[in-house]
């Protein structure tokens, strides 16, 4: 008996191969597959969520600093105009130079804390110029009455 290469190729086929057609194969994913997919969907859903809470409070803090910022501008301008720092916020909305009193972003509340400028005479630092007896040192600098640290450690009272 002579065995042709057409009858060969047959004949492995169906003997040294497994018996699986495409007709009779389930489509679908094995169990092993499915743990290792959702382990990683798992994994990468608790990364974005912590990186969204830093984020947020990032954000929140980078406005802080803004905020803060613009308002230190706003009282060098007044004392670079007038000679003498302002009476209170208050005084640098009503004179133009801050459009309205901005909340905190830690807060949410128009809650800034003063700090007025020294008239003591002894002082070198003091910086009433204004010739006044009487008067008003007025405010100097602009701090955060937010309780709590910042993402960096430092309260949020000493920006």
């Amino acid at each position: 008996m002579v065995i042709k290469s057409s009858q060969f190729s047959v004949l492995s086929s169906q003997l040294w191969l497994p018996r699986s057609h495409p007709e009779n194969r389930q489509k679908g994913f094995t169990l092993i597959e499915l743990i290792v997919v959702v382990t990683i969907i798992g994994i990468l859903a608790g990364v974005a969520i912590s990186n969204v809470r830093y984020a947020q409070q990032k954000t929140r803090e980078a406005a802080l600093h803004h905020d803060l910022f613009e308002m230190r501008k706003a009282i060098d301008d007044y004392y670079a105009d007038k000679q003498k720092y302002p009476d209170s916020l208050q005084t640098l909305v009503a004179e133009k130079y801050l459009r309205a009193m901005p909340k905190d972003p830690i807060t949410m509340r128009s809650d800034w804390e003063e700090v007025q400028a020294s008239t003591d005479p002894n002082d070198p630092a003091a910086v009433d110029t204004s010739g006044q007896t009487g008067a008003t040192p007025g405010i100097i600098d602009v701090k955060s009455a937010a309780p709590g640290n910042g993402l960096d450690g430092t309260p949020f009272k000493d920006w």
